[in-house]
């Protein structure tokens, strides 16, 4: 399949949905103030997140950058993101840390510059032919962009483990995210998508330090 079908259906089967979801569970994770989107992509995600979070302001950067980028963005080498400790109160990443060799190492990059925390979207590796499933659908979605797919597809155990080792702690979890449609959710939705927030001190509420909130996992469907 040429890479123009595989863009046209992805974009006419499951693009629209996605941002539709994905910015409603992202704008939830997030309050008001400047965000980095790490591997921005075109900006049309981080676009729909600011319609519904107004509040917020997003710029990014990707190893390569769209021919047109909705927000302001720039190229970065994947590794070293190019500004100073704490320059922004959010980072968002979503469906990045999947395509990289060792996400612990580009989520602490993110944890670096951030000073409230990092709304993470990616993959849980669980359950029934979880891995394949997850492989399809990242072929379908990428491989039309040329986009590189080592799919490194994380569970949540391990996850965890990312999470321990560069000191990071969830104070928020989603992982019923409804993203396709029905009969189509029951296949490729179950618990293979999760969006979830992460903090260096997810005791404290990200407005600063007096006001505490409780760590949760979220299960609810945001539709």
């Amino acid at each position: 399949m040429t890479r123009r079908a595989l863009n046209y259906l992805h974009a006419s089967m499951v693009f629209g949905r996605r941002i539709r979801v994905l910015s409603r569970h992202i704008a939830s994770h997030l309050t008001e103030g400047t965000v980095l989107d790490v591997g921005c992509g075109d900006g049309t995600l981080a676009q729909a997140v600011m319609a519904q979070k107004p509040t917020t302001k997003f710029q990014g950067i990707d190893v390569f950058l769209r021919p047109s980028v909705a927000i302001p963005a720039q190229v970065y080498d994947g590794q070293s993101i190019p500004f100073p400790d704490r320059s922004f109160d959010w980072v968002t990443i979503c469906d990045v840390l999947h395509h990289t060799d060792d996400p612990g190492a580009v989520l602490a990059e993110c944890a670096r510059v951030a000073r409230r925390g990092v709304v993470i979207k990616d993959h849980l590796r669980e359950g029934w032919l979880a891995g394949p499933l997850l492989r399809v659908m990242d072929w379908v979605g990428n491989r039309g962009h040329g986009v590189r797919l080592p799919y490194n597809y994380l569970s949540r155990a391990e996850w965890d483990e990312v999470f321990k080792k560069t000191g990071l702690t969830p104070a928020r979890w989603n992982h019923s995210l409804g993203i396709y449609p029905a009969p189509f959710t029951f296949l490729f939705d179950r618990s293979l998508h999760f969006v979830a927030t992460v903090a260096k001190q997810p005791q404290e509420q990200a407005t600063g330090p007096d006001v505490t909130i409780p760590l949760r996992a979220d299960t609810e469907r945001m539709l």
